[in-house]
């Protein structure tokens, strides 16, 4: 009866010290084993991180250093642009009881100077609208294309540009103040050429860029004195370049 009232051992208290051991004998505490899963990983990304850093500054640090080069030996300048001269030989408007008519035939002869001495520059097809007045009388009196063409160091290309508009209906007071403009040679002339542009150094070629380069509010009588203001290029549909 004794032997089920009482348990054979008892647990010892936290913090009991065995009499029988030996004085001072603490055992050690041990660490907790643990699973696989919760067992710290090496950290190897940020030894690849570091090193994908250190490589990309370098590679910036080349192109820039390359670009540096580039820029001081060959001295790039951009291509210029210019509307040489413009002429209508015909301008006609005709009334009828259907509505009000123009027939217009336009002449241009656009210059393209090339003003590097290391550099060529490689046009590809060219389209060229043309278009008199300004604002909303703007209107367009045709489009011609140009073939591909290269503009070689130091050297000035010029692109003659024959348009047409045969019946082309407008409203009867703006064709009265084109005509006006066109006789007193206030009439505004409005040049949009659209192409794409590659450039070589040293036998070397890149990729072709597409541009526009508009000429407008250009008078006839400015051209007739032999005033030839710049062309403005467009690129990437937001650079403006003079």
């Amino acid at each position: 009866m004794s032997d089920a009232l009482f348990p054979s051992a008892l647990h010892k208290p936290p913090g009991y010290n065995d009499p029988n051991s030996p004085a001072g004998f603490k055992p050690l505490p041990q660490k907790p084993v643990l699973p696989p899963s919760f067992r710290p990983k090496k950290k190897k990304g940020r030894v690849c991180c570091c090193c994908f850093c250190i490589s990309f500054s370098i590679l910036i640090a080349l192109i820039i250093i390359f670009a540096a080069v580039f820029y001081f030996s060959v001295n790039p300048k951009l291509p210029r642009f210019h509307v040489q001269s413009f002429q209508i030989p015909r301008f006609n408007v005709t009334e009828t009881p259907d509505g009000t008519y123009l027939d217009a035939t336009t002449m241009t002869v656009m210059e393209v100077r090339n003003p590097n001495g290391k550099m060529t520059y490689y046009y590809g097809d060219t389209a060229v609208d043309i278009s008199v007045g300004e604002g909303e009388d703007e209107t367009e009196v045709g489009t011609a294309k140009v073939p591909k063409f290269t503009s070689r160091k130091q050297y000035t290309t010029s692109l003659k540009v024959e348009t047409t508009a045969s019946n082309k209906q407008v409203d009867k007071t703006l064709a009265n103040r084109l005509l006006s403009g066109y006789k007193s040679k206030s009439l505004a002339v409005n040049v949009a050429a659209r192409t794409k542009v590659g450039v070589g150094v040293a036998g070397l070629k890149t990729g072709m860029l597409g541009i526009t380069v508009k000429c407008k509010g250009i008078t006839m009588k400015q051209l007739d004195g032999d005033d030839m203001p710049n062309c403005l290029i467009h690129t990437l549909r937001w650079i403006k370049v003079r």
